[in-house]
């Protein structure tokens, strides 16, 4: 039987390369979003997946909502909110504060409950009863000037990983995250659209290129994969050296 995985956030960007890369393993995915139509254009993800082969089945979902947070055997949390509600702290409102926490991390926390409770009545596959990836940022990672609740609200996600790792590793639960740096996404804050911006993420990061949804995607799909099975409660930086800086 084809294992299962359930990706948040998933018709545009970064969780749409990570749905895809996914289901190219041979995962059956559910795709949750708020939205089917990616915010690029082009074919719902779930058409993509099912043209080449793969299983799927699309959910809107909004994952600030407990109603509609479900629990599957490998879970991917991609969905975040920044935009008009990532401000400097002096300037975030408590509704642009409440806004990023509904999304980033309060939707997290009650996927990633709703999950483990599910994977604790699961028989292990190997070593594992399930294994959680969160995408959180390198803002979450270090100081992020004019960001304050999103920079905040990806920190959090990092500790939830650790939290799940360290709780329930004994019971097979592996819970990791991937922290992604300037990625082309074509999406609203990809810095890459903007000339002054584009120099600046290129004076910044070491490597040679821009970063990719499918780079994102890759190390999901290793974090997913049997072949981690050793390593919980890390945070996998994606970003081109950025961090090493």
């Amino acid at each position: 039987m084809a294992r299962s995985a359930v990706v948040t956030g998933s018709s545009s960007g970064i969780g749409r390369a990570i749905a895809l890369r996914l289901a190219a393993d041979g995962f059956w995915v559910l795709l949750a979003d708020v939205r089917r139509d990616p915010l690029t254009g082009g074919e719902p993800t779930d058409d993509l997946i099912r043209g080449r082969g793969g299983a799927c089945e699309f959910a809107r979902a909004d994952v600030s909502s407990r109603q509609d947070c479900g629990q599957l055997d490998v879970v991917v949390n991609n969905a975040a909110l920044a935009g008009r509600h990532s401000k400097p702290l002096l300037t975030t409102e408590d509704q642009d504060f409440d806004a990023i926490m509904a999304v980033n991390i309060r939707g997290p926390f009650m996927l990633c409950r709703a999950s483990v409770r599910q994977m604790l009545t699961q028989p292990a596959r190997r070593d594992a009863r399930g294994r959680i990836v969160n995408i959180t940022s390198q803002h979450g990672m270090v100081g992020a000037p004019g960001h304050a609740a999103y920079a905040i609200s990806k920190a959090a996600l990092v500790q939830l990983t650790r939290q799940i790792a360290v709780e329930y590793g004994r019971d097979g639960i592996i819970c990791n995250s991937v922290a992604p740096g300037k990625i082309v996404t074509g999406t609203p804050g990809d810095l890459s659209q903007n000339e002054r911006s584009a120099e600046y993420v290129r004076s910044r990061t070491p490597f040679a290129r821009f970063g990719e949804p499918r780079d994102v995607a890759s190390a999901v799909s290793f974090l997913a994969s049997d072949d981690a099975s050793y390593i919980s409660g890390a945070t996998l930086m994606v970003d081109g050296g950025w961090m090493a800086y």
